[in-house]
């Protein structure tokens, strides 16, 4: 068996090409099959997602389900963005029920009965951290990128994004869902967004020892076994580990503009070249996305998981007409001029109000 097939995709009938489906030993395999386009979501992708998740989930003879991604680029690099940016502006009405299915489908993981394992190999970002952290097992390659990098298109980290990233520990999902930056293996399975680490040169005997699993009655232990002969659950030398005092210390700060001056105020030490790289990349944000983003976090971070995604949905409502995420989108995909002119140009214009008007009525 080669290295690549952990991601060679059977042949299906009937199924669109963008999902493939399949059981073997008792496993359902979906793959992600659009790698053209890093395997984003479309919204018949989600739709046909969950069809086959609902089907086995009534199927006593389906005892497990894997997702993973084919290619080598990505698991899953979010939504497909553009195609909402497009539907909003005609008047389509497709981005209404994608963000709808696709909250639902990610809900329908996180409550699924039936044990769900992630293989991340390549770029998770965005609506793909939605569908893998909310499995039980997410594998992760030395090639991993982990990310929400939604306030860069002037967004904030959703489906479920409000809930996972409030549950890191210290500060660290504050500032992974604030700046958008990505992790690798190592920062990955110490922030608990992966539980293990398997080479991708290994992916291709995953795939094997998948295929071979005796089955008990305690299939999401079969799998744990199975998986503890193949990975580690840590990698030396996670970068955040380093970083962790001063992201508690500046990310606990009351506001973005707090963070912001804080880390520019840093004249010495080692962290003072990733103080102000910080301060710069919050500045590239916007700032009416920055300033949600923080509220949205510190709310789930007391909140149940249906709350958070209630609290996603309510925002989102109100967002593609009163958030930046119009302007995001222009400036890194359509036009790519890399200059959005956001609502407020700075943090210094924002104002509590304006802001606090996406949380009324919730």
């Amino acid at each position: 068996m080669t290295v690549n097939a952990m991601n060679a995709l059977p042949t299906c009938t009937g199924l669109d090409p963008h999902v493939v489906a399949q059981v073997s030993n008792h496993i359902g395999f979906l793959t992600l099959n659009r790698p053209a386009g890093l395997n984003a979501l479309t919204l018949d992708m989600v739709r046909r997602l969950t069809t086959a998740l609902q089907r086995w989930a009534q199927d006593d003879a389906v005892y497990a389900v894997v997702l993973r991604g084919s290619g080598e680029k990505a698991f899953c690099a979010g939504g497909d963005v553009r195609a909402l940016y497009d539907s909003y502006l005609g008047g389509h009405g497709l981005h209404e029920a994608f963000f709808t299915e696709e909250y639902a489908l990610d809900l329908l993981l996180h409550q699924y009965r039936k044990p769900l394992l992630a293989v991340i190999d390549g770029y998770c970002l965005g609506g793909g951290m939605g569908l893998a952290q909310a499995c039980e097992l997410r594998v992760v390659t030395e090639h991993g990128q982990l990310g929400m990098p939604e306030t860069a298109i002037g967004f904030f980290p959703d489906v479920g994004g409000s809930y996972f990233l409030s549950r890191i520990p210290g500060e660290l999902g504050t500032y992974l869902g604030l700046t958008g930056q990505r992790v690798g293996a190592a920062d990955a399975l110490y922030c608990g967004l992966a539980d293990w680490h398997v080479p991708r040169v290994r992916l291709a005997e995953l795939t094997q020892r998948l295929a071979d699993i005796r089955w008990t009655d305690t299939p999401l232990k079969d799998l744990q076994n199975l998986l503890a002969r193949l990975g580690t659950q840590a990698l030396p030398q996670p970068p955040l580990a380093e970083l962790r005092p001063a992201i508690d210390h500046f990310f606990a700060q009351p506001d973005v503009a707090a963070i912001q001056q804080q880390l520019r105020q840093v004249n010495l030490g080692a962290s003072r070249d990733w103080a102000l790289a910080t301060a710069n990349l919050l500045e590239q944000r916007s700032p009416l996305a920055l300033a949600v983003t923080l509220q949205m976090l510190r709310r789930g971070r007391h909140a149940s998981l249906e709350a958070c995604f209630a609290q996603e949905t309510h925002v989102g409502k109100l967002w593609l007409e009163h958030g930046d995420f119009l302007e995001g989108v222009r400036a890194q995909l359509v036009d790519k001029d890399k200059q959005p002119h956001w609502r407020h140009s700075s943090l210094d214009e924002l104002a509590p109000a304006d802001w606090e008007t996406f949380f009324e009525g919730l």
